[in-house]
């Protein structure tokens, strides 16, 4: 297993020759031997080891365990201990706050990459997880080898393959009591079905990681085409992707290419994306980061706005001369004017009443348009203008302390506060 380790690394994980290396050991076999396999392969490595304090005086035992091997071979050695007391999927939890951890070491001493030691039997057990939950291509790929700087050097060796090498070599490991138990939706894949898949066919592993190689084979195929298809039926407007409908309708499977172009962002259920597809415009759909608008002929994809306060209105007094939140105005006296245009206007300050505010639009809002006569309501104002829904949600109005519209701001300003020639006090506000 040494020899076919190096060659593995050396073929395809080139980029962990003379780098830096951190190891995530937990005291199992999995983790023991591949920290010998690369101590032997003369690695400059250090090891990591997380105390979660869940299973009593044997998480201790652990600990300690994992300190012997480091001192044993004469390596540098991390531990961490955790108390998880919050509610939710512990496993989920102490997952983030592992790699949470691991990033700090990285940073703080200036790791290349951090190892971990999942093998060929973790690779079927997360395959057949995501198949058992409906997983579409992504799903069924495996785990990746290589994962921003987590890299899994295992990958390609069976569980069998490692406790042969463990034995062989009389190597000594921790066995975590709970991996017997058939609590958790993986270790009931790996005592009960697993064996009988290999059972029915002894090649089934071997063949699995085949499977595995063509499938990723095939998605790269799909990425490189979806590049394309992005191109055709895309295009970016400031902060907001536009998806045409029309094109979108005219591809093979319009639900397919829809859950390509948005898995990125984490929108993954094909049939509600499909379904946005002929819903009247203006309905949403949103995912954990981003929400996808159906206008006409268009779905409008924004990035979610995540503010912690729940400010609606922001004022302007009448000392101020410049604001740089939520958006960003120049304010300055002035002795003439010249036409207003989409980012500047001038205005006659003695109509004006402070404090000035800041605020989105609301329906039921009007203003007197310049250039326009009558009033008109702003929601009509959009419309007329074909404003994309998602632009709308952007846009802020400028207003008096009456409530009353000065200027729908980058688009189109109130006559009635338009500075004349008769003003004697100009007020010049740009965006």
């Amino acid at each position: 297993m040494l020899h076919n380790l190096a060659q593995h690394i050396q073929k395809n994980l080139p980029l962990l020759e003379g780098k830096k290396l951190l190891i995530a050991v937990s005291g199992g076999i999995d983790s023991v031997v591949l920290t010998h396999l690369l101590h032997c392969l003369k690695f400059s490595v250090s090891i990591a080891h997380c105390n979660f304090n869940l299973r009593e005086k044997d998480s201790d035992l652990d600990e300690q365990f994992v300190i012997n091997l480091g001192n044993n071979l004469n390596i540098k050695t991390f531990t961490k201990s955790f108390n998880i007391s919050e509610k939710g999927s512990i496993q989920v939890l102490a997952r983030d706050l592992r790699y949470q951890w691991f990033k700090e070491l990285m940073q703080k001493n200036t790791f290349d990459f951090v190892l971990t030691a999942h093998h060929a039997d973790d690779n079927l057990e997360t395959f057949l997880i995501n198949l058992s939950r409906g997983s579409g291509l992504e799903g069924l790929t495996g785990i990746p080898a290589i994962n921003n700087n987590i890299v899994r050097p295992l990958l390609p060796f069976s569980r069998q393959e490692i406790l042969d090498y463990a034995t062989t070599n009389k190597l000594s490991w921790r066995e975590d009591k709970s991996n017997a138990t058939t609590k958790y939706i993986r270790n009931k894949i790996r005592l009960k079905i697993a064996p009988v898949l290999k059972e029915i066919n002894p090649s089934f592993l071997e063949n699995f990681t085949k499977t595995i190689s063509h499938l990723k084979g095939s998605k790269q195929i799909i990425e490189d085409h979806i590049e394309t298809v992005s191109l055709k039926t895309t295009t970016k407007e400031n902060a907001i992707l536009k998806i045409d409908i029309t094109k979108i309708l005219a591809l093979s499977n319009p639900k397919a290419y829809l859950y390509e172009l948005l898995k990125d962002f984490n929108f993954t259920d094909w049939n509600v994306l499909l379904k946005l597809l002929s819903a009247q415009s203006g309905k949403k759909i949103y995912s954990e980061t981003h929400v996808l608008l159906k206008d006409r002929n268009f779905l409008l994809l924004q990035k979610k706005e995540v503010s912690k306060d729940e400010i609606t209105r922001y004022f302007i007094t009448e000392k101020d001369t410049k604001i740089t939140h939520p958006i960003s105005l120049n304010l300055k006296q002035v002795l003439k004017t010249t036409a207003n245009t989409l980012e500047t206007i001038y205005v006659d300050k003695e109509m004006l009443s402070f404090p000035l505010s800041i605020r989105k639009w609301e329906h039921g809002d009007f203003f007197y348009p310049t250039g326009m006569t009558g009033k008109k309501k702003v929601s009509k104002y959009f419309k007329d203008k074909k404003i994309p829904l998602l632009e709308k949600e952007n846009i802020w109005l400028l207003c008096n302390n009456n409530n009353d519209i000065i200027w729908v701001i980058n688009h189109r300003a109130d006559r009635r506060f338009s500075a004349t020639k008769n003003t004697s006090e100009i007020l010049k506000i740009s965006f």
